[in-house]
């Protein structure tokens, strides 16, 4: 399903980034550099983490006719679902550890190459997901990421925001986590009830290609592409996360998967910790997820504006 695409020409550019990202001497050379690009029609507002959100509301309000997100994807998730449906522009300036929207995307990783997309002004028309009316755009996932992710915090504290952080933090968290959950799904129409240790919902035909996984196609065709992992044990969930980095992770055998545009995960728990793009939220449940079609114009180089996509490589962990 080819995205539309346009070209505009971005006057009044706003910048928004963690103002914790200044104190990270290659990310304060990286905003520096795509700053330095951008010149003096964009301006740099740097705030709160928890302020990311209304920060991008009142850039929306401003009147600025493209608004960036300078960060990994949960900065650049939060800035997205203030623009969708607004009528900016949205930008994107990679600063993250494992920055799968704009790969897929084919936006450089390189600030300066990153800021020379957004003043080239062709847009991509976007589609994102929405759990419970929070955007977004790669991934959600419940039960043993979330945990994760809390250990992840841990572990970057301590030995800094490195990949193989991220490993160590996803092998820990096998050792210890040992509750499956017990959900009952409706996915466009159908009733399905699990017993399951991870359920994976994707957004984004990058990270899957990524892993080698299914499920591209039912992005492609605009729906939610959703995995529920074998509760096979701790020693079965070792076994995944081999594969997983081996890129042979196999329909059937360590998952099944569901293809489908409207979602709803119920579960006895009034509220659940539900991991979006890598940032842990906790939502009352059940949880409805849809599609929001079109839903962002994202500046993006020209090949991917034009439907193509990069090839990936494996990065070993998910986000």
């Amino acid at each position: 399903m080819p995205d539309q695409t346009t070209h505009v020409a971005p006057n009044r550019i706003c910048v928004i980034c963690n103002e914790g990202s200044g104190r990270n001497s290659r990310e304060a050379d990286a905003i520096k550099a795509a700053m330095e690009v951008l010149g003096q029609r964009a301006e740099l507002r740097r705030v709160k983490g928890e302020d990311i959100n209304d920060a991008a509301r009142q850039a929306v309000r401003d009147g600025f006719d493209a608004i960036i997100a300078a960060g990994g994807d949960g900065t650049i998730m939060t800035v997205a679902g203030a623009v969708a449906g607004s009528g900016r522009h949205f930008g994107v300036l990679p600063l993250g550890t494992f920055n799968y929207f704009a790969r897929g995307l084919g936006i450089p990783e390189d600030p300066a190459g990153a800021a020379r997309v957004i003043l080239d002004g062709l847009t991509r028309s976007v589609s994102v997901g929405d759990v419970n009316g929070h955007v977004f755009l790669n991934n959600i996932s419940l039960g043993i990421y979330p945990a994760i992710l809390r250990a992840r915090e841990d572990v970057y504290a301590r030995w800094g925001r490195r990949r193989i952080a991220a490993h160590w933090s996803a092998v820990k968290t096998f050792v210890r986590f040992q509750r499956p959950l017990f959900l009952n799904m409706q996915a466009d129409g159908q009733e399905i009830r699990v017993r399951t240790p991870l359920l994976f919902v994707a957004r984004s035909a990058y990270q899957l290609e990524s892993f080698g996984l299914a499920g591209v196609d039912c992005v492609a065709q605009g729906r939610f592409a959703v995995f529920v992992a074998h509760d096979t044990g701790r020693v079965g969930m070792f076994n995944k996360a081999f594969r997983l980095v081996r890129r042979s992770m196999r329909e059937g055998r360590d998952f099944d998967l569901v293809c489908a545009e409207d979602v709803t995960i119920a579960t006895r728990s009034r509220h659940l910790t539900v991991a979006c793009d890598g940032e842990k939220i906790r939502m009352k449940t059940p949880l409805r997820l849809k599609m929001r079609h079109d839903a962002i114009e994202v500046f993006a180089p020209a090949e991917a504006a034009s439907g193509a996509e990069n090839a990936p490589e494996s990065t070993g962990a998910a986000a």
